[in-house]
């Protein structure tokens, strides 16, 4: 996937948008529901000494699995500071990794992420879903 697609995959998800926090040239994607001033990051995109790559948020366990799964295509979160890196994983965006697969981790980054938001607001974007389906 290229960045650009991965951007459009990202936003199509309820409460996602695109925020550039850190750098112009180095977009993350957020979400937040309509209630709130701020959203959370579940995905960054740059480059790394010439290759595409984005770092999607995890849980434990998923970092393990990928990592392993994909040794040396996932890797940690390689801006984060150790104590975070449990929770991200930066995926190379070289083919090594199927989209499928990166698609379904970029579903799994957003659910990490709203799985933290306080249950009124989890419920704020299913409803906003379920609207939208209608």
């Amino acid at each position: 996937m290229t960045h650009e697609e991965i951007i459009e995959y990202c936003l199509a998800k309820k409460g996602a948008y695109l925020d550039y926090p850190f750098d112009p040239l180095f977009p993350v994607v957020k979400v937040k529901a309509a209630s709130q001033s701020k959203g959370r990051i579940f995905a960054q995109l740059f480059i790394l000494r010439g290759e595409p790559k984005v770092t999607l948020n995890c849980t434990p366990a998923s970092a393990e699995f990928y990592r392993n799964f994909y040794s040396g295509s996932v890797v940690r979160g390689w801006h984060c500071p150790p104590i975070q890196q449990p929770h991200f994983n930066t995926v190379s965006l070289d083919g090594s990794v199927p989209d499928d697969e990166i698609r379904a981790m970029i579903d799994h980054a957003y659910e990490v992420v709203v799985a933290k938001f306080p249950k009124y607001i989890q419920k704020e974007l299913k409803e906003a879903a379920q609207y939208t389906l209608n």
